[in-house]
């Protein structure tokens, strides 16, 4: 097998519905394996919904302030006015509003339909836009919101305490799948530490994982292994925040908040992760479940595999007890030493000429050697 990209080896979690076939190309062309499991799944709400009503409301009392919450709702709720007939007059109590977006991503989704933004918020998250409501002084002043896919409460009651007067608009609304499995075959391979990272594109996304996690007993395994054992990459920091706010730790954001941005992140991260070692004299390459020993065709080990070298590597010379390497590379979930010998010698058929630097110390265990 060829070592393809900086991912080759890597194995990721893809928790979205929407753009997620996007997502996995990124991804697969750097080389990665991915596992996709949508944990959320996008509503749209049509004209003839909740939306019209809405539009029409705005549209009747033009409102003083517009606050856009997300690319995707702005595009939205303009296409809906294009079906509905109304986007001229749409467009026309927009720009006569004071339009604040949260981040790049609404604020550029509102410029290209032609809509003036005012203000857009530098961090891209809802308290900005209600910092500089505050600073604004919105007494009495209506302020319609595009709400996201979490139906923007937080937004409407720090409008209401403010003095002014929320008047929402629902795009769209976000759910668990209609068929869960393919998200809950996710959750299971982050908390036994099947996948090395996970990402997420949506708050709610985060809230959902946790919830499927919880139906089948998984949740504290799950978030044991967030942040350690699988990394933790999200688009922005919204959901980042949520994400570190249940207590997962690290969380990495790229600097601009786009899919594209997140996986060159993901990319530039594992990419300072491979593991030079000696062994024997032979020098063995470790990238992710990949090895290569004295630069030859690389081979792919099992995560058991993987597990034990890493678990050696990480103190060359030091000797490691069978039990010892149970509880690092099974969990302790498995008590019967005879599965680590097992692995050991499948190991060292996978390592070629470095085989032999897998010492077996006698009613000891194993350690590394680099002679």
């Amino acid at each position: 097998m060829q070592v393809s990209g900086p991912l080759s080896g890597y194995v990721i979690g893809v928790t979205a519905d929407r753009r997620a076939d996007e997502q996995v190309q990124l991804l697969t062309q750097r080389g990665a394996e991915c596992l996709s499991g949508a944990v959320i799944r996008t509503h749209p709400l049509g004209p003839e919904e909740d939306l019209r009503r809405a539009t029409a409301e705005v549209m009747r009392q033009p409102p003083e302030y517009v606050l856009l919450t997300t690319g995707i709702g702005v595009r939205g709720w303009l296409e809906a006015a294009e079906a509905m007939h109304v986007a001229d007059g749409l467009l026309a109590v927009l720009n006569g509003a004071r339009v604040f977006a949260r981040g790049p991503k609404a604020a550029g989704a509102a410029l290209t339909g032609g809509v003036e933004v005012t203000w857009s918020s530098p961090d891209a998250t809802s308290a900005a836009l209600v910092d500089r409501l505050a600073e604004e002084g919105i007494v009495g002043k209506r302020v319609a919101v595009q709400l996201d896919g979490a139906l923007g409460a937080e937004l409407s009651r720090a409008i209401t305490q403010l003095g002014g007067v929320p008047v929402t608009v629902p795009v769209y609304r976000w759910s668990l799948p209609d068929d869960v499995g393919p998200a809950a075959r996710l959750v299971r391979a982050v908390a036994e530490g099947r996948v090395d990272a996970i990402t997420f594109t949506a708050r709610p996304a985060v809230d959902n994982f946790f919830e499927i996690a919880a139906e089948i007993d998984l949740a504290d395994r799950a978030m044991a292994a967030l942040g350690t054992e699988v990394a933790v990459f999200c688009v922005g920091p919204v959901c980042g925040g949520h994400a570190r706010s249940l207590g997962i730790s690290p969380v990495h954001e790229p600097y601009r908040h786009r899919l594209g941005s997140m996986v060159q992140n993901l990319t530039s991260w594992f990419s300072g992760r491979e593991q030079m070692l000696e062994m024997a004299g032979h020098s063995v390459r470790l990238q992710g479940r990949i090895v290569s020993v004295d630069g030859c065709e690389p081979v792919r080990l099992t995560e058991r595999e993987r597990g034990v070298l890493a678990a050696l590597a990480t103190n060359p010379g030091a000797v490691l007890s069978k039990r010892a390497l149970l509880r690092a590379v099974w969990g302790g979930i498995e008590g019967d030493e005879h599965v680590v010998e097992v692995t050991v010698g499948r190991l060292r058929q996978r390592l070629g000429p470095a085989a032999v630097g897998i010492e077996t110390v006698v009613r000891r265990g194993y350690r590394l050697s680099p002679l």
